[in-house]
Order: structure tokens, then C-alpha cells, then sequence
């Protein structure tokens, strides 16, 4: 698991090089749950709304950057979906960021907890 990885309590800060690799890895994990998240969008408006591919993406990634849907919606099934997915997406910024941004947190706290041990 990615936070087993963590260097704990008294241990060495992470060398430079390492931190960036922790960095990329977290910040690869978030762009995958990023792009699972758009793929949810582009296949709930293909087959909720009749849409094709480039305009369910388009709607699907409007979304998630927080303009909302570019097309009219024409069915009630794809409301509900256009609604549940906009809420989903909020929780997905969050959760993506929160991913990419744990191994800033955890220098930057363990710097701290090293610097209280002398």
C-alpha cells in the first residue's frame, strides 16, 4: 500500500530524488482516479442521453471542472445522472487532491517532528 511506504517517527528524511518519485507516484494515482471518474461521465451520458463519444466527453469534463453540462439534457434518467455525477465529482476533486497533496503534508510534518527531537 502507498502509505506504508511513509517514512515514520525518528526516521530519516526522505533524500530529494525519493520524495519526487513519492511525488509522481500520488500524483499518477489521483490522474487515474481523475480519468476513471471522466470515463463514469463519458459512458453514463452514452448510454443515459444517446450521446456520441466527443459530446459525451465534452458534457462529462464540463462537469467535472465545474461548468456544467454543455449539451440539453432530454431525458430524466440523464438529469438524475448529470446531478449525481456533479456531486461525485466535487468529492473527486477533493479526493484526487487530497491523494496528490499527502506527501507534501508528510515532509512538511515530519520536518517539524525531526526539528522537535533535537
Amino acid at each position: 500500500m502507498l502509505l506504508d511506504r511513509l517514512e515514520h517517527g525518528a526516521e530519516k528524511l526522505l533524500p530529494l530524488k525519493e520524495f519526487y518519485r513519492r511525488l509522481i507516484l500520488f500524483g499518477l494515482l489521483s490522474l487515474g482516479i481523475i480519468l476513471l471518474s471522466l470515463g463514469i461521465g463519458i459512458l453514463g451520458y452514452m448510454s443515459l442521453e444517446g450521446q456520441d463519444l466527443i459530446d459525451a466527453f465534452l458534457n462529462a469534463a464540463m462537469l467535472m471542472g465545474g461548468m456544467g453540462p454543455v449539451s440539453v439534457l432530454n431525458t430524466d434518467r440523464g438529469k438524475i445522472f448529470a446531478g449525481l455525477y456533479a456531486m461525485y465529482c466535487g468529492f473527486v476533486l477533493i479526493f484526487s487532491v487530497a491523494i496528490f497533496m499527502t506527501p507534501i503534508f508528510h515532509r512538511v510534518l515530519h520536518v517539524f517532528h525531526l526539528e522537535g527531537k533535537d
